[in-house]
C-alpha cells in the first residue's frame, strides 16, 4: 500500500487539487463551534484538508505514509504543522491527547483488524469531551461491487486498492463502544465535477464522554 501510495503522488502530485473536501469544512465548523481547536489528521496527505483548519486558527497536526506527500505540504505549510512520517497502524507518535480528530477516506482502505485498531487508537488520543470525524465510504456509492469480492462489504479494485464499504450496521459495530453520536450519508463533492463523480460517505462522529469499553 506504501508504495501504492508514493507512487501515486508522484505521478500526479496534487492528485485531488487545492480545494478541501466539503466534508473538511462541516467538520472545521463543528470543531470551532464547541471550541476545539487542537486537532490531528490521521492520512494528512499534502495537506488540502488541513488548510480549511489553519485557516479557521485551528491548530493542527498530521500522520501521513508517503515522504512525497509530506514535502508537497511543506510547500504548503513550511514547518508551522508538525506532520508525523508513519503508517497510522504505528499510532501513536506522541503522548499528545487532541480536542478533535479528522479522519478523511482512511479508515475504508484497512482491514478489519487495523480499523479496530485505528478507531481505539483516535479515540485513546482524544481528551475528554473531544470529537473524532471519519468519513469512509458507503454501500451506497455507485462503484460499490465492483473488483474482486475478498468478503463482506470487502473489495479490491482492478487498481489493487482493497475498500470496506460502510452501511449503519458495520459502523455501530466498529464505532458503537467509541461513542458514537451519529453518522450521516453524505455527498463527496457535493456537486458533481467533471473529473470527480461524486460518490456516497460516511461522515460518523464519536465523542468521548468515557474510556472505550
Amino acid at each position: 500500500m506504501t508504495e501504492f501510495w508514493e507512487s501515486a503522488f508522484k505521478d500526479k502530485q496534487e492528485m485531488w487539487g487545492s480545494a478541501p473536501a466539503d466534508s473538511a469544512i462541516t467538520a472545521a465548523n463543528l470543531f470551532l463551534e464547541k471550541g476545539l481547536t487542537n486537532i490531528l489528521i490521521p492520512g494528512f496527505g499534502y495537506g488540502r484538508n488541513a488548510r480549511v483548519f489553519t485557516e479557521k486558527g485551528l491548530k493542527v497536526t498530521g500522520i501521513e505514509i508517503s515522504e512525497t506527500a509530506i514535502a508537497l505540504a511543506k510547500q504548503h505549510f513550511g514547518e508551522s504543522i508538525t506532520v508525523h512520517h508513519g503508517g497510522v497502524g504505528d499510532m501513536p507518535f506522541d503522548s499528545h491527547q487532541y480536542d478533535g480528530i479528522f479522519c478523511y477516506a482512511l479508515i475504508h482502505l484497512l482491514n478489519e483488524t487495523e480499523r479496530a485498531k485505528l478507531i481505539n487508537d483516535c479515540y485513546r488520543q482524544l481528551k475528554p469531551g473531544g470529537l473524532m470525524v471519519f468519513v469512509a465510504i458507503s454501500t451506497n456509492t455507485p462503484t460499490y461491487g465492483e473488483g474482486i469480492r475478498l468478503g463482506k462489504d470487502w473489495f479490491v479494485t482492478k487498481h489493487g486498492v482493497k475498500l470496506f464499504y460502510y452501511q449503519p450496521e458495520s459502523i455501530e459495530k466498529e464505532f458503537g463502544n467509541h461513542g458514537l453520536l451519529e453518522a450521516t450519508e453524505i455527498s463527496e463533492p457535493a456537486k458533481n465535477i467533471e473529473s470527480k463523480p461524486s460518490q456516497k460517505f460516511w461522515q460518523i462522529v464519536c465523542k468521548k464522554d468515557s474510556p472505550a469499553k
